[in-house]
């Protein structure tokens, strides 16, 4: 039987009803023998240092979205410039369908037959910044030169838009959010699923602490993936490093090191080093077959662990941040 300090504590950016509570109740579920402890936190900073710190077991947070591609603000917190997260490593992806709404006020909706005829009183929108690219033509279409305001989360939005007192004025709030956002905030869903395309998806990352002693972390089969997580095909890795930017072909041999392993680039992406300026700190995704060297006695990471060795050799702070099992690809 389950204990109390089994439970797993999971952290990700609220408040409830954000995207990220979505993805964590699904990874996550209370069905579980002992339901996780599920902790919403103002910001991703949060949701990772909360890891770091050993106060969660597990992290939910958004990578990049096939709209709107990557989520900068968690690659620079993987990035790790001031050596505040140097703990975390990734330990399994999600993919989330993401569907958004416009949501207002029940009472500034009562009575409106056609959403079209609000339009032009909605004189301020809300919404977390990924969310405007993945709603550009709903948006360009319908609210064109109307104010837009960053919030923290989609569900912070909605939260403003809530809370904002009803008044005489004509010119009224509205929020991007979820479904679940609107339930959460007591929001009327004026239009339904006004994302550019149908398929609109963001991918989701798990951390751990891969120096935590938690029980509930370490119950899980194997020391690179979370619990509950069923074995796939594929393996992945998320490596970091910087190069002599001065030196000719250096980016070019680094890369060729994947490939001298076996190991198939999924992606590339950079994020400015802040150490000199123009000089950046890059991110390479690659996968790998399951089980493809176990006649030769080698384990699940031994491939990678090889790669890093030789990486080293040709790249400046080079950093594993993590293996899982590729959900996408199977």
């Amino acid at each position: 039987m389950s204990s109390p300090s089994d439970s797993l504590r999971v952290t990700f950016l609220g408040p409830l009803a954000s995207f990220s509570h979505q993805a964590a109740l699904d990874l996550f579920p209370a069905s579980q023998p002992t339901p996780p402890t599920l902790l919403p936190t103002p910001s991703f900073a949060d949701a990772l240092a909360a890891v770091q710190n050993n106060t969660a077991d597990y992290a939910v947070v958004p990578i990049e979205n096939s709209t709107n591609g990557a989520v900068v603000q968690v690659l620079d917190l993987l990035a790790d410039r001031d050596s505040r997260c140097s703990d975390l490593a990734v330990c399994g992806e999600y993919y989330l369908t993401v569907h958004h709404c416009l949501l207002v006020r029940p009472a500034d909706a009562e009575g409106v037959e056609d959403p079209s005829t609000l339009y032009p009183r909605i004189a301020k929108l809300y919404t977390h910044p990924q969310a405007w690219g993945q709603c550009d033509t709903f948006l360009s279409t319908h609210f064109k030169g109307v104010e837009r305001q960053d919030a923290p989360s989609t569900s912070k939005a909605a939260a403003i838009v809530a809370n904002t007192p009803l008044t005489n004025s004509d010119e009224l709030p509205a929020a991007i959010a979820s479904p679940l956002a609107a339930t959460q905030h007591s929001l009327h869903i004026l239009v339904r699923n006004i994302e550019d395309r149908a398929n609109n998806t963001t991918r989701f990352l798990i951390l751990r602490n891969k120096s935590s002693t938690s029980r509930a972390v370490n119950s899980g089969e194997g020391r690179d993936f979370y619990p509950h997580a069923g074995p796939t095909r594929k393996l992945k890795a998320l490596i970091s490093f910087t190069i002599d930017h001065e030196k000719p072909g250096a980016l070019v041999e680094a890369l060729n090191v994947f490939r001298n392993h076996g190991l198939n680039l999924t992606s590339i992406g950079s994020r400015p080093g802040q150490v000199v300026a123009w000089q950046y700190i890059f991110f390479v995704e690659c996968e790998w077959l399951r089980g493809r060297n176990e006649g030769e006695g080698e384990g699940e990471g031994e491939i990678v662990e090889r790669a890093m060795v030789e990486l080293k050799g040709k790249t400046g702070k080079c950093r594993d941040l993590g293996r899982w099992g590729d959900r996408l690809g199977g």
